[in-house]
């Protein structure tokens, strides 16, 4: 709906036309972007408090309604599903105006591989898995191995990775930790599956902060085993009792056994604010993490922790609290009791804490928000300045009219001239871009052809920036690089040079190579390489782009390669087909573990006929007899 700002506020949109109901709705440009994205109860009423006089708008209100031009808006069942769907849209689209979410580390977790037939833990970080069960985060690995290596001694479940697990378990021979206690066995079938799930229900239930109900039944479990004169599992369960209580003790206590909650603190500067959540679970801090957001200077607290419980709902990995504490509570606080409630399957309470316990967990995590963005600033600050020396250097030595924005890398690899690939790496305000970055499979290059790659490649992804067909154009292809850097000397060079008069593009992209051999920076038309200041930073700023250009072609060759060298090994076995080859692989740990097998292990395989297995032996051992390796 198009708003029409030559009419009276009351004209410039048909509020009719809105509905009553819950949902989310945005604001756009002239642009056709979304520049803010909102969600209410009632769409007509939230939308309808936006047109009023501009003077009794907040600054930044009152910008937004300047730019906006048009009204979209999305019609929802319930406040749970506009909570989350204005969320959704908020990370898809990043609205100028809405309030940013920034995490400025991946915080690392313990998790249980709940998937498997025998779950074991494993520290994780990133996007979380279905299937898995995730505690923390913790502040470091560090932190939850050594958690990790108190637990195992309370509850054994196997730690190791499933090619060992396998291996052991055709072997039938268990490995050191099940003889020093820190694993109970079950690739020997030395516990039941319901006694394993009991250990890890138990690891499970210690770790959600329920440690007082199992050191409780740990307890009983050693005092039936001493009066049934089993003395030696009466100690081994007083072991495990006294390395339960060195994890409960490395945890931070609340002082009220009864708080079951989840406590943020908040801080803010002119420019960003930190958020530091601590979960608090019978009274003790099992966990706790943070993130930042970027806001504008008039940003009101109410909306900053509307943003704070849409992240909670979406990252926290502990079950729903009974209680949120905030420090101030959103407008829209009924629709989040209501979303969180029912995720819970029980009232949830979300309030400030005035006093008491709360009051002073809430202090703790205002000062930790305070603490970690202090120290983010200096650090970003002392970042800052020397990426700055670093690309003005480089905008000197490079004779360019503005610093490098945007620096795109490219490296080719492969091996004799097969699987030849290219890699392009991308900096942006001094910074590695990731989510830029590109493989190519270099296609027409027949042999040893680095210059004929490197030409393959750059065609490839400058041709974008002069396809008058925009719309087919990868959006990160339609940026244009301010400066290009070719790993290599001044015959890599000379092609990209090629390449871009070729392509129109000169005086438009600035060119350099960085050569291994001592480091030298080449420019165009120069047969002197350039001296670059050292103390700048800037020859740094090109080796490290360098190097992870190099690093992403490589990684890619080696996979591209590895695929190409299995494929041919298992090829030619007549029996063994794709499927096959696949499932052979998965269930045996790759090729190393086929190698590894006799052939009575290769025909104790139920899938595989014997003669399958023979043919599969002779062609991964063809200088052996069976019979000798056998044994």
């Amino acid at each position: 709906m198009k708003i029409d700002k030559d009419s009276d506020l009351n004209q410039a949109i048909d509020f009719t036309l809105i509905p009553e109901e819950p949902g989310s709705y945005q604001f756009r440009n002239e642009q056709g972007r979304i520049i803010y994205v909102g969600k209410a109860s009632s769409l007509r009423s939230r939308v309808r408090s936006y047109f009023q006089d501009e003077r009794s708008l907040s600054p930044k209100t009152a910008q937004l309604m300047r730019e906006a031009v048009s009204l979209e808006w999305v019609q929802v069942s319930n406040d749970s599903e506009a909570v989350l769907l204005e969320y959704s849209l908020i990370k898809h689209n990043r609205p100028k105006f809405n309030i940013a979410l920034r995490d400025d580390k991946s915080y690392p977790y313990l998790s249980l591989s709940m998937q498997d037939r025998w779950p074991r833990p494993l520290i994780t970080r990133g996007a979380h898995r279905k299937g898995t069960k995730y505690f923390g985060p913790y502040t470091s690995a560090g932190a939850i191995r050594e958690t990790l290596e108190l637990l195992l001694k309370t509850f054994p479940i196997r730690s190791c990775n499933d090619t060992k697990f396998r291996r052991h378990e055709k072997l039938q021979k268990p490995c050191l930790l099940y003889h020093i206690h820190k694993c109970s066995g079950p690739c020997i079938d030395a516990i039941s599956r319901d006694d394993y799930y009991e250990l890890v229900g138990g690891m499970i239930q210690f770790l959600q902060g329920r440690n007082k109900a199992v050191i409780d039944d740990l307890v009983t479990k050693m005092e039936r085993a001493a009066s049934e004169l089993d003395f030696e599992k009466a100690a081994e369960i007083r072991d495990s009792i006294q390395a339960a209580q060195q994890v409960v003790s490395k945890q931070d206590i609340a002082g009220d056994r009864l708080i079951d909650c989840d406590i943020c603190g908040f801080y803010q500067n002119e420019i960003e604010g930190r958020v530091e959540i601590f979960h608090v679970r019978n009274g003790f801090v099992i966990g706790r993490w943070g993130f930042v957001l970027e806001i504008q200077a008039d940003a009101p607290l109410d909306e900053l922790m509307a943003t704070t419980l849409n992240v909670l709902y979406e990252k926290s990995v502990y079950e729903v609290p009974k209680e949120i504490i905030l420090p101030e509570l959103p407008r829209e606080v009924e629709m989040y009791k209501a979303m969180f409630s029912k995720s819970r399957g029980s009232l949830v309470s979300i309030r400030r804490a005035a006093r008491g316990y709360r009051k002073r967990l809430l202090d703790m995590a205002t000062l930790n928000a305070k603490k970690e963005l202090e120290r983010s600033v200096l650090e970003h600050t002392r970042n800052h300045k020397s990426r700055t020396l670093a690309l003005e250097g480089l905008r000197s030595a490079l004779e360019m009219k503005e610093a490098p924005y945007r620096i795109e890398c490219y490296d080719m690899s492969h091996i004799q001239g097969t699987d030849y690939v290219g890699s392009m790496v991308v900096m942006v305000d001094g910074l590695p871009d990731k989510k830029e970055y590109r493989h190519f499979r270099v296609r027409s290059v027949l042999g040893n052809d680095d210059y004929g790659a490197m030409r393959e490649v750059l065609m490839r992804r400058l041709g974008y920036l002069v396809d008058s067909d925009r719309e087919r154009s990868s959006e990160s292809f339609a940026k244009v690089p301010n400066l290009i850097v070719v790993d290599g000397g001044k015959g890599q060079l000379n092609v990209a040079v090629d390449v871009v008069k070729e392509l129109g593009l000169a005086g438009t992209v600035t060119l350099c190579s960085l050569a291994k051999r001592n480091e030298e920076v080449f420019v165009p038309h120069s047969e002197s390489p350039l001296a670059l200041d050292r103390i700048s930073g800037s020859i740094y700023l090109l080796q490290s782009i360098r190097d992870e250009a190099h690093r992403f072609a490589i990684t890619y060759h080696r996979s591209l390669r590895g695929k190409r060298m299995v494929t041919s090994l298992l090829d030619g076995i007549d029996g063994l087909g794709d499927k096959r080859k696949e499932r052979l692989l998965k269930e045996v740990g790759g090729v190393k573990g086929l190698r590894s097998m006799t052939i009575s292990e290769l025909k104790e395989i139920s899938w595989l006929s014997d003669k399958i297995a023979e043919n599969l032996f002779r062609k991964l051992h063809p200088e052996s007899v069976m019979g000798e390796v056998e044994v």
